[in-house]
C-alpha cells in the first residue's frame, strides 16, 4: 500500500511538471498568435495587472508594517551607470543669469538648476505595459501605428499607472545556489521558485511584487561588459507560473529581469512580451535587494509614485520598502 501511494505521488509530481512544460513551450512567443487579447480586464484597459491593486491589497500590505523602518530600492544614477545598449544619462548644473558670479537682486540670490540629457530607461526604473510589443502590437491589442509618437504614446502611458501600494516579496537565489553572484544565464524554474519560498517561509498572494536578488548588481562598475551581456533571471515556465499566481509585477536587481541570452532559441526577451504584452504585468529593473536580504526582509510594503512623464513607457524611480 505504502509503495503504491509513493508511486502514485511521484507521477502525479511528474505529470505536473510536464504539464508546466508543455505551457511553457506552448507560451512561446508566436507573432502571428492574436488570442492574447482583448485583455481580462476589458478592450479599453491601459493598466493590466495594476486592476490588482484594490484598496483590500493596500489595507493587507500596511499589516506588514512591524517595525516602522524604510530602505529605498533604487541604484544612483549618473553618466557611469552601465545600460542596456544605446541609452545613456547626462546630468549637468546650470546657473541662469550667474554668469561671471553675477547675483540676482539686492539681496544676491543665487541658485542651481540641472538639465538632463538622458533616457528614461537609465538606472531603477519601472517598465510600463506600453514598452514592450509583439511585432508592433502591444497590450490590449494595440498598434503602435495607432498610438506610438515621436512625442510619446497616446495609450498605455506611465501616466496612466496608479500607485503601487502593495506587497513586496524579495526571493534570494544567491542563497538558493550558494553563490555571492549567480551565473549569467542561469534561468530561475518554477521548482527554484517554490525551494527559495518554502525556505523563507512565505507564499505569494494576489497583488505581490515580486523581486529576486541576484547578485548582479555587484558587477557595476567591476565587469560593466558582463553586467549588460548576460544575466540570470526567470524563463518561461516560471512566468506563466507567476503570472498564474496574479502578481502585478517581476523584477529585481538584473537589468531585463528575464535569464538571457534566452538559453532554449534565438528569441529577444520573450518573457518580458510575455509578461508585459500578453498579461499586463509590470517590470521593476535594477532594483536594489541587497539591503532588503541583508536585514532578511521577505516580505514589506512595497510604494511606489513614479514620476508621471505623459508618453512616456518606462520611467527611472525610486521605490520605497516599509517593514
Amino acid at each position: 500500500m505504502k509503495k503504491n501511494l509513493i508511486k502514485t505521488f511521484g507521477l502525479a509530481i511528474l505529470l505536473s511538471m510536464s504539464n508546466q512544460v508543455v505551457k511553457a513551450q506552448n507560451q512561446s512567443v508566436n507573432p502571428d498568435d492574436k488570442s492574447w487579447y482583448p485583455s481580462i480586464y476589458g478592450t479599453k484597459d491601459e493598466i493590466g495587472a495594476a486592476n490588482l491593486l484594490t484598496p483590500e491589497i493596500v489595507k493587507q500590505s500596511i499589516a506588514l508594517v512591524k517595525q516602522g523602518k524604510t530602505l529605498p530600492l533604487a541604484v544612483p544614477i549618473d553618466k557611469n551607470l552601465p545600460a542596456f545598449r544605446h541609452r545613456s544619462f547626462n546630468l549637468y548644473n546650470i546657473q541662469p543669469g550667474e554668469q561671471g558670479g553675477k547675483s540676482l537682486g539686492p539681496n544676491k540670490f543665487t541658485f542651481n538648476d540641472e538639465l538632463v540629457n538622458g533616457w528614461t530607461g537609465v538606472g531603477t526604473q519601472l517598465n510600463g505595459i506600453g514598452h514592450i510589443g509583439i511585432d508592433n502590437v502591444y497590450y490590449n491589442g494595440n498598434k503602435a501605428t495607432d498610438f506610438v509618437t515621436v512625442e510619446g504614446v497616446k495609450k498605455l502611458g506611465i501616466e496612466k499607472v496608479p500607485p503601487f501600494v502593495t506587497r513586496g516579496v524579495v526571493l534570494d537565489m544567491t542563497a538558493h545556489y550558494g553563490k555571492a553572484i549567480v551565473s549569467g544565464g542561469t534561468e530561475f524554474t518554477v521548482a527554484d521558485i517554490k525551494s527559495v519560498l518554502k525556505k523563507q517561509g512565505i507564499t505569494l498572494r494576489k497583488g505581490d511584487v515580486v523581486l529576486f536578488n541576484t547578485g548582479w548588481l555587484e558587477l557595476i562598475g567591476k565587469d560593466n561588459k558582463q553586467f549588460l551581456e548576460v544575466e540570470p533571471g526567470i524563463g518561461m515556465e516560471a512566468a506563466i507560473w507567476l503570472a498564474d499566481q496574479g502578481i502585478v509585477a517581476f523584477g529585481g536587481d538584473a537589468w531585463a529581469s528575464e535569464v538571457y541570452p534566452n538559453p532554449k532559441n534565438m528569441e529577444e526577451f520573450p518573457i518580458n512580451q510575455f509578461m508585459l504584452a500578453k498579461k499586463g504585468i509590470y517590470n521593476l529593473e535594477l532594483i536594489d535587494t541587497r539591503p532588503l536580504v541583508k536585514e532578511k526582509v521577505w516580505e514589506f510594503m512595497f510604494v511606489l509614485g513614479q514620476p508621471l512623464y505623459v508618453g512616456s513607457t518606462q520611467v527611472n524611480i525610486n521605490p520605497v520598502a516599509i517593514y
